[in-house]
């Protein structure tokens, strides 16, 4: 191509913008036109003129988009004020009927009429008090934006052929609403309550009536029971002892905890970790607390305290207590265990095998930490000067397996297996 010559250019898409411009300023210049008719005798005709007659017109006019379907039809203002005038506009109150075409037009211009004069009254309260200038939301439990929402949806769904639905189901979908939650949640609530009695009477026969209550939507019983399940020891919630503390603040230490309870009342072993709302205070290498008050380590009326046993062998599920401050007689304990109470071992699991290899598995009660403890132990002596000195090296002891991993402190760091 010489450079005299010009090559044509592609205005189509140029056409085609100007054309959609134009069209949004006609739109634009439409709606202004209404807005400004508000609180006019031509206001609410103008409203439905423009939403059910010209843009359903103008959709009709794509003709592509009707070859296979049913094209809607537009509505007639006209035609409809003629048989309105004998429709009562209080069938809006009918929320469980379906409304018929005309009704459905009369409610239209009636919660129209509503809303334009409500936005009006705000509108000029708003201007006398230099107020931001009001709009009105929709709301399922405001009636005249509800009866428009109504009217204005069965209206455009006759236009498409679609089936109408009642004011009631209209609310539940704009709404957002699930039937029957109020119903549930005060049935679910009531059987609680009755099975909370049971536990309050604290006898035996009393805890052990409880059951389990399930709601079912089909079936020939609305409700179906079972007896309760024993706690699962497993579980981070129901496999937790408790039991109250009653502690003597100005006197109670951590070790009268941990050795006039634990260890004297309870039973527990060497190993094990107390933590409260901050985090551990206690555990074999760190008994600096021990002997500090209990009000010096933060620990106060209604404190939670969680006891972990770390014992390799059958250890029990954890333990929490809730911390009563309270004076106690000065001849007695500085801390009382209110009831003891029955704490269930954790089930010994088998060690999980991973191409032959032994894999460490992790107690889930102890929220992802291994419970295991690292001791040590002596090795044959070596000579040092002619001193002799114990060799030492860490020792894992996993729960479930048959092997101890001995961690080699003098060596290398390489980690073997003890097969004695």
């Amino acid at each position: 191509m010489s450079e005299d010559e010009t090559p044509e250019l592609d205005t189509t898409a140029d056409e085609d913008n100007a054309e959609e411009i134009e069209n949004l300023r006609r739109e634009a210049q439409a709606l202004k036109r209404i807005r400004e008719s508000m609180g006019s005798d031509s206001f609410v005709k103008e409203v439905f003129e423009k939403v059910f007659k010209e843009d359903i017109e103008r959709l009709r006019g794509m003709e592509d988009m009707w070859k296979t379907r049913k094209p809607p039809q537009p509505l007639s203002y006209d035609a409809l004020q003629q048989e309105a005038t004998i429709i009562d506009t209080a069938i809006s109150t009918l929320d469980q009927q379906v409304w018929r075409l005309i009704e459905n037009f009369a409610v239209f211009k009636d919660s129209l009429h509503r809303l334009s004069k409500r936005l009006q009254d705000e509108q000029a309260a708003a201007m006398k008090n230099g107020s931001p200038k009001p709009i009105i939301t929709f709301d399922k439990d405001d009636e005249d934006t509800l009866d428009f929402v109504t009217a204005s949806a069965n209206l455009r769904s006759t236009i498409f052929g679609i089936e109408t639905k009642s004011k009631f189901d209209i609310k539940q979908m704009a709404g957002n609403i699930i039937p029957a939650i109020a119903t549930t949640n005060a049935m679910t609530a009531g059987l609680c309550v009755l099975q909370a009695f049971k536990v309050m009477r604290g006898n035996y026969f009393g805890a052990k009536s409880a059951k389990m209550i399930y709601l079912e939507r089909g079936g020939p019983r609305a409700m179906n029971s079972e007896s309760l399940r024993p706690p699962n020891p497993d579980c981070a919630v129901c496999g937790i002892a408790t039991s109250r503390l009653e502690v003597d603040p100005t006197r109670a230490t951590l070790n009268d905890l941990v050795e006039d309870v634990l260890r004297l009342q309870l039973g527990y072993g060497e190993e094990l970790t107390i933590n409260n709302e901050v985090g551990t205070v206690y555990d074999p290498d760190l008994d600096d607390n021990l002997g500090k008050k209990f009000e010096d380590l933060g620990i106060t009326d209604e404190s939670f305290l969680t006891v972990i046993d770390d014992e390799e062998e059958n250890p029990r599920v954890n333990l929490q207590f809730v911390v009563s401050s309270k004076a106690l007689p000065e001849d007695g304990k500085p801390v009382v265990l209110a009831t003891k109470p029955d704490i269930a071992r954790r089930p010994r699991k088998p060690a999980a095998e991973t191409n032959g290899e032994t894999a460490i598995a992790v107690n889930p009660m102890t929220n992802g930490t291994s419970t295991a403890k690292r001791k040590r132990v002596a090795d044959d002596a070596d000579l040092d000067g002619g001193m002799p000195v114990k060799k030492t090296q860490a020792v894992a002891f996993v729960p479930g397996a048959e092997d101890a991993i001995v961690l080699d402190d003098g060596g290398d760091g390489a980690i073997v297996i003890d097969d004695d």
